[in-house]
């Protein structure tokens, strides 16, 4: 697997029950088509997608960014820079937490300042503008990269509703 493999498992769910073609996904992740036809193909190969590659498997994508995602796409947080905010820094978490510190996807016309966290892919900051659930749910996986014990516990319970709920 790859990072953005993730991405596009999490942004298929995010669109619910709309159809969708993979240019509808390329556009909206600003990935090429050619690599979402990839990325599905090592979904399918990884259990995560059924055989049409329409249908993410959700239980078995919550056990993988639960248990698997800090060994796979681990991220040690880096200097200060403007960006938007990830982690608990997201408003969703920060319902849940106060802290002084915050992290953020580097962004250069990011308003707010916080330690960098290198995002799964790149283009990561554009697709999160564009799709709130994604963007949170993409916060919710870097609290999970990044995390202590109760603030992991707040963010799987969040993914496992948006997962079940179809986000």
């Amino acid at each position: 697997m790859r990072p953005q493999d993730v991405v596009i498992l999490l942004k298929i769910i995010s669109k619910g029950n709309v159809q969708w073609q993979n240019k509808d996904l390329a556009n909206e992740l600003f990935i090429s088509q050619s690599e979402i036809s990839d990325s599905l193909n090592r979904s399918l190969v990884s259990g995560l997608l059924n055989t049409e590659k329409k249908k993410v498997h959700r239980k078995s994508l919550l056990e993988f960014i639960e248990h698997g995602v800090h060994y796979v796409f681990p991220v040690s947080p880096g200097g200060m820079e403007n960006g938007i905010y990830t982690a608990h820094s997201h408003p969703f978490m920060q319902q849940h937490f106060s802290s002084e510190i915050n992290y953020v996807w580097p962004e250069m016309r990011g308003e707010f300042r916080g330690f960098s966290i290198e995002p799964l892919y790149k283009d990561v900051v554009k697709a999160a503008k564009i799709d709130e659930k994604l963007y949170k749910m993409l916060a919710l996986i870097d609290v999970i990269r990044v995390g202590k014990a109760r603030e992991l516990k707040i963010a799987v319970s969040e993914l496992n509703k948006m997962l079940q709920d179809g986000a």
